[in-house]
């Protein structure tokens, strides 16, 4: 239970931090494809013995191209490409696991295996979340122009395309960091809801920032604890306990919610109505003066 709450711990931060760029940007669909593509990688590097995280940075690097030449040389469109590439992969990282002796289950890497890390695991997932967390902080105000206008930032001599490449590097990363604890399956919500979440409850992107780490934190300790004593799925719960907090969020945030906005224009309306009836009641005292001396005029007007 210590180190599945440590590898949770990191993953849910390190997955809450890059959220953040991903629901900036768009690439909801982006991540989910290069966290299901992958999984060939991980297991290449499972059977010749190299680390996993090389693996998946190889095949994350691979679905993006695949995904590029599919769309800029034919008529497919980016998100029909997107649902290509990523599905076939995923479907080669199935068959590759379905072949492979080992003594140990490889399908833990599609539907995590949690309360099954070891001590050498959990050292290989701080080492790959603290080098991911380090870029994204010391590259965050390159990432963030990046995410708001590519455009200023090739003006400034950025260059977009190598700060593309490095986010989706990271997210390669990223996927191989929350195998561990949810799966390939589940690596998705993981990457997307903390920080949709964090957007619905700010504008400000360095509160983003903040709120979404700190969300996915108290998701992935009360998801954990609830399938200890519920004795259910431990990714499941985290990533169920996520859903749930958006689901909140979704309804009543104060800014974007669904029910804090219907009640915020409510107040608005009440607010206007009543500026309107203390307008009409200043304005009806001159209205009445305007009156009489327009009917004493039109009386000194008749004759007598």
């Amino acid at each position: 239970m210590a180190r599945a709450l440590a590898t949770t711990l990191i993953a849910s931060i390190v997955c809450a931090v890059l959220s953040c760029w991903l629901v900036l940007i768009g690439w909801s669909l982006m991540g989910d494809a290069v966290s299901h593509a992958v999984l060939p990688g991980v297991v290449l590097a499972y059977i010749v013995g190299a680390p996993f995280a090389l693996g998946a940075v190889v095949f994350g690097f691979l679905a993006v191209a695949l995904i590029g030449a599919v769309r800029d040389t034919s008529r497919v469109k980016e998100d029909a490409a997107i649902g290509i590439v990523f599905t076939t992969l995923f479907a080669l990282g199935l068959v590759l696991i379905s072949v492979t002796p080992s003594q140990t289950d490889l399908n833990h890497i599609i539907f995590g295996n949690l309360l099954g890390v070891s001590q050498g695991d959990l050292v290989q997932i701080v080492i790959l979340g603290a080098v991911t967390l380090v870029v994204l902080v010391a590259k965050r105000r390159d990432f963030t122009l990046f995410a708001f206008d590519p455009v200023h930032a090739h003006a400034i001599g950025l260059n977009p395309r190598l700060l593309g490449a490095a986010l989706l590097g990271l997210l390669a990363l990223t996927s191989v960091v929350a195998l561990q604890a949810v799966g390939v399956v589940l690596v998705v919500a993981m990457l997307i809801i903390p920080g949709a979440t964090a957007y619905l409850l700010t504008d400000r992107f360095s509160r983003m920032l903040v709120l979404a780490p700190a969300i996915s934190a108290v998701c992935a300790v009360v998801g954990l604890y609830c399938s200890y004593y519920l004795d259910t799925a431990s990714g499941g719960m985290v990533v169920l306990a996520q859903g749930a907090v958006f689901a909140l969020v979704y309804l009543l945030s104060p800014r974007h919610g669904l029910i804090g906005t219907r009640l915020l224009a409510r107040r608005r309306r009440r607010q206007l109505a009543a500026e309107s009836t203390v307008e009409s009641a200043a304005e009806s005292p001159t209205e009445s003066v305007a009156e009489v001396a327009a009917g004493e005029a039109a009386s000194a007007s008749l004759p007598r």
